[in-house]
């Protein structure tokens, strides 16, 4: 048994666009204000559409170009050779998946239980007891064949477009919606200062845009790939850059920013101050399902990665295991959602956030976009189905701004992350001095 290409470009788009929202623009608005610290906070999310789009120029070629499951383990891997570093370099990758991935999942589902508390005091454990029974109800949602799992993504999806559509309106209605953009430029000065707080506001922006990549994951059950990957990424991308702007001018038009960047539930209480406190409820419980079907959405997509390494003989076997009869990675999907269960009851959300990007920046983003650069000079042009312009300008573009954000998450954080790939390197060499692999070749 195989995974089979079901999944078409709406379904695709579809997936990609609940794993961005989720939870993460609702939780770090008001993050991002109080980093920026002024009216041309905008420039933040400005920036981070901007790195999203030219490192989907990245993925887009290797997607479209090796569309099978597990993305970017397959991606490094052909970079750096079957037989070679790629070895390394791709175990690298499932390794930290198997810590990041449960730290996504686990990120959404404390997002989900913090903005519960608008609605009902949770407290500290409540709301791990709400975050951790969210994990164990995705896991069963996805315990079923790909094409059912596809329509549910469609209905979680028009979830996601009303609440920002309301929350968009609410803003136009309101009159006010253009003020927060005559006001962008009010007390810029470019300085250090402003570099560092762009720095360290991109790292919450980057969080709220993560997911765009996701189709990649499930390049074995996407239909057309060499079409479909790249345009469900940019269709994405564009989607959602456009309504983050948009969201958060509404926000700014009824609630200033000086304000609104004190504001936990922010979009709750910028529609009790619209509509009245049953429309926040309302809104509430809409943000609620977007954050939701994000933890759907990026389980899904991570399962698919041990069960492709595991495939290929790269992990250990049993993540190879198809269910029998619905034919999806069951081992992967349980063993991910585990950790992410005891994740969800151990971290706070300020320190997920960060320590996700700080985790793969060097081996997932940087390391495939150098892996593109050798895999040009390796393969013909034709092997590729989707070429980027201005090649290789996006790639060094990609490589430069994610060193920024990687330095902007912290040295504790980058020094973990760091700790991660030693470790992981660790155990690969001692695997492969036993299995006589690289760079122990027998």
């Amino acid at each position: 048994m195989k995974l089979e290409r079901r999944l078409g470009l709406a379904q695709a788009t579809a997936i990609n666009m609940i794993d961005m929202v989720g939870i993460g623009p609702f939780i770090t608005l008001p993050m991002v204000i109080s980093m920026m610290n002024g009216p041309y906070f905008l420039y933040a999310w400005l920036a981070g559409a901007l790195l999203s789009f030219v490192d989907a120029m990245v993925w887009s070629e290797l997607g479209a170009a090796f569309p099978k499951a597990g993305g970017s383990y397959n991606f490094l891997k052909e970079a750096y050779g079957h037989q070679k570093a790629g070895k390394l370099m791709s175990f690298l990758f499932v390794w930290q998946t198997m810590i990041q991935a449960p730290l996504v999942i686990a990120s959404a589902a404390i997002g989900f239980a913090a903005y519960l508390n608008y609605l009902i005091p949770l407290g500290d454990l409540g709301s791990k007891a709400v975050s951790g029974a969210l994990v164990i109800l995705i896991v069963a949602l996805l315990y079923r064949k790909i094409e059912t799992i596809g329509k549910i993504s469609i209905v979680l999806w028009f979830g996601v477009i009303i609440t920002m559509l309301w929350i968009i309106g609410g803003g136009l209605a309101n009159g006010n919606f253009m003020e927060p953009l005559q006001q962008i430029n009010n007390g810029l000065h470019v300085d250090y200062a402003l570099v560092a707080a762009f720095g360290f506001a991109g790292v919450k922006c980057m969080y709220s845009y993560l997911g765009y990549y996701n189709v990649c994951h499930l390049g074995s059950e996407i239909v057309y790939p060499g079409k479909n990957i790249p345009r469900s990424m940019f269709l994405s991308i564009a989607g959602i850059s456009v309504l983050y702007l948009a969201m958060n001018v509404s926000v700014s038009s009824v609630i200033p920013w000086n304000e609104a960047k004190n504001h936990e539930y922010v979009l709750s209480i910028f529609m009790e101050r619209l509509s009245g406190s049953k429309a926040a409820v309302v809104l509430t419980l809409l943000i609620l399902w977007v954050a939701f079907a994000s933890v759907f959405s990026a389980t899904l997509g991570y399962s698919r990665i041990p069960y492709a390494a595991a495939a290929d003989g790269a992990f250990f076997k049993v993540f190879a295991q198809l269910h029998p009869t619905r034919g999806f990675p069951h081992i992967s999907l349980l063993v991910l959602g585990s950790v992410a269960f005891i994740f969800s009851l151990l971290f706070r959300l300020s320190d997920v956030i960060s320590a996700i990007l700080a985790m793969r920046i060097l081996v997932q983003f940087i390391g495939q976009a150098i892996g593109l650069l050798m895999l040009r000079k390796k393969f013909p042009s034709q092997h590729f189905p989707y070429k980027m312009p201005l090649y290789p300008v996006p790639v060094i573009v990609a490589i430069v701004l994610w060193l920024g954000i990687l330095v902007s998450t912290g040295w504790f954080k980058v020094l973990t992350g760091l700790a991660v790939i030693a470790s992981g390197a660790v155990v690969y060499l001692i695997k492969a001095s036993r299995t006589g692999e690289w760079p122990f070749n027998r």
